[in-house]
């Protein structure tokens, strides 16, 4: 029986002395094969600490690379102690033209009327001066 992993002991594991994989919710002991990959040690180093599934899935190993994966396996990811991924969440779309809402008016108030009284003292001081 496979030995289950929590990730959060998998993640701990992210160094070149001491480097564990998350793949197809399996995990793997890859340290002794860093100075053996191909694609160099920073690949696999930067693979840790989350599911490197998606990482593996991506370079298309071969089948020799995926039969060569049996040796360094150690065991299963308890799939409930994974992280949530996080997902995109655009800004709330501001509202149509016309209907910006009383809080860009108060803005754009807030900008506009120190401008103004500015404007207004300068047109009352030429006035004055010129008389």
């Amino acid at each position: 029986m496979s030995k289950v992993h929590a990730f959060n002991e998998v993640a701990e594991h992210n160094k070149k002395d001491d480097c564990w994989l998350i793949i197809f919710g399996k995990v793997y002991n890859v340290t002794s094969f860093l100075d053996d990959h191909p694609g160099g040690d920073d690949v696999l180093l930067t693979a840790t600490g989350k599911d490197a599934t998606d990482d593996f899935e991506d370079v298309g190993h071969s089948d020799d690379a995926r039969e060569m994966m049996k040796k360094y396996y150690v065991g299963e990811i308890d799939s409930s102690t994974l992280p949530v991924e996080r997902k995109y969440t655009p800004p709330a779309t501001p509202p149509p033209a016309g209907n910006q809402g009383s809080g860009n008016l108060s803005k754009i108030l807030q900008f506009l009327l120190p401008l103004l009284i500015l404007g207004v003292a300068l047109a009352l001081r030429s006035f004055y001066q010129k008389e």
